[in-house]
């Protein structure tokens, strides 16, 4: 039997703040491993990790140029999470629009 591969969606993604500034860095421009690694603390090894977390979300993919891997952001899986949040943006704005007119009300 073969075991099934991982995949993480994009909440598990971004849930890590390493792979958010990841996501911003590849916003601005594509970027090497190294150029990547470069901007961390964290081992080339961990970043490595975090960008094999965010391909299989869908959120990055990497092109050879030459011997280099090339990394670049895919942000059509982020609208998810933009979706998401926009409906509790809703939620909040109908919350405090019901408590300015119960306040107005006394």
């Amino acid at each position: 039997m073969m075991a099934a591969t991982a995949r993480h969606d994009v909440y598990q993604a971004i849930a890590d703040p390493t792979r958010r500034q990841i996501l911003k860095q590849l916003a601005e421009k594509d970027a090497s491993i190294k150029e990547i690694a470069d901007t961390y603390s964290q081992s080339r090894t961990a970043i490595v990790k975090h960008l094999q977390v965010l391909q299989e979300a869908q959120l990055v993919r990497d092109r050879k140029e030459g011997r280099a891997k090339i990394y670049s952001l895919q942000p059509a899986q982020l609208m998810e999470v933009k979706e998401w949040v926009s409906f509790f943006e809703q939620y909040w704005d109908n919350k405090l629009g019901n408590l300015k007119n119960l306040v107005e009300e006394e």
